[in-house]
């Protein structure tokens, strides 16, 4: 396993994290517990999750079981110094977690305190804002992403409240960093500025969804992530099992995410089939498994912090892990961009 610094916190993660949204739905409590248990044997560290998980599906009942299926491990195995333990706070709109109300110093307190006891622990390692109350381009919603509405004041006050708080809690020593997720490069610039500006808490990270198909942070992103030390923890980097192939040809196997969500969150449609088919021959011309080429790619990136990748079972596991020493040679990183330039965002 290779390990890589968490941007500018002066700790080094595992490049390879495991997320943990099945947790509690498509995966048992004891599956959940032998999942993490095989992670960090294979030298796993970073364990990424949030209190609205698992959304696979979604539910109120479940809202939460994520966390709490950690915690019991955390109780049962005594490795919590063994892992760097990352949760988020929900952002507006989500209507399972506290009626959807917005974040603020309120919500922030209340979800960490929650978090904490769901996870047995008396401190988070990352805290992350899960999504910016203004709203984000993430999600598929890049096509319809309009910022002019936005109210510049109320948001830098927004984010001076979030980070009084976050700066407080740090010292309180409940969160030892803090961290952003769906965010945009001028967001991400403001909790640095602001920050800097009355000695706070600076940012280390920023959690964004990054895969073969889903490759908008190369552009402003990495810029601000290389002059500021700000690490990408990608998610989704299968792109929700696309790019394994496993879903071409309108395939539902069962106990797959598509089962339970059959468009995969807007991810699958006619382009992105089409960019699937392509990237899947280059891993054949090349002798190599499309998931493990797709999260090596991932790991080549020099933005990149940390790949946060899950896994439902065993075989998914062990397969994603034997990507962490894999290295693409430069026909294979060719081959890639050229499909990149045919389909630069299929979805």
């Amino acid at each position: 396993m290779q390990y890589r610094p968490l941007g500018r916190s002066g700790i080094n993660v595992s490049a390879l994290a495991l997320g943990t949204m099945t947790f509690g739905s498509q995966n048992s409590e004891s599956e959940s517990h032998a999942l993490i248990d095989r992670a960090v044997d294979a030298g796993v560290t970073l364990i990424d999750t949030a209190e609205m998980y698992p959304t696979t599906p979604r539910a109120l009942e479940t809202t939460g079981r994520t966390e709490e299926f950690i915690g019991s491990w955390i109780l049962n195995s005594g490795r919590r110094d063994d892992i760097i333990l990352a949760s988020k706070v929900t952002g507006a709109g989500y209507s399972l977690v506290r009626d959807g109300a917005p974040i603020s110093p309120d919500t922030i307190r209340t979800a960490l305190n929650g978090s904490l006891k769901r996870l047995r622990t008396d401190v988070i390692d990352l805290y992350q804002i899960h999504w910016p109350n203004r709203g984000s381009y993430h999600f598929r919603q890049s096509f319809i992403y309009n910022p002019s509405k936005q109210q510049r004041e109320e948001t830098l006050n927004h984010i001076g409240e979030v980070l009084e708080t976050l700066d407080e809690l740090v010292r309180a020593g409940k969160i030892c960093y803090v961290g952003l997720s769906n965010e945009t490069c001028w967001g991400v610039s403001q909790y640095l500025d602001i920050a800097a500006r009355h000695n706070q808490v600076k940012v280390v990270s920023i959690q964004n969804e990054y895969s073969l198909l889903c490759r908008l942070f190369d552009l402003d992103m990495a810029e601000l992530s290389h002059h500021e030390d700000i690490g990408l923890l990608a998610y989704s980097p299968l792109a929700a099992g696309l790019l394994s192939g496993k879903y071409q040809g309108d395939a539902r196997p069962q106990g797959s995410r598509r089962a339970v969500n059959p468009d995969l969150g807007g991810r699958l449609n006619d382009h992105s089939i089409a960019a699937v088919d392509a990237y899947l021959a280059v891993a054949r011309k090349h002798g190599l498994d499309p998931c493990q080429m797709a999260l090596a790619f991932c790991l080549s990136r020099p933005f990149m912090a940390a790949v946060i990748f899950g896994a439902t079972t065993m075989t998914q596991l062990d397969n994603a892990l034997a990507a962490a020493d894999l290295e693409l040679d430069d026909d294979t990183l060719v081959d890639i961009e050229d499909v990149h330039r045919l389909y630069p965002i299929p979805m």
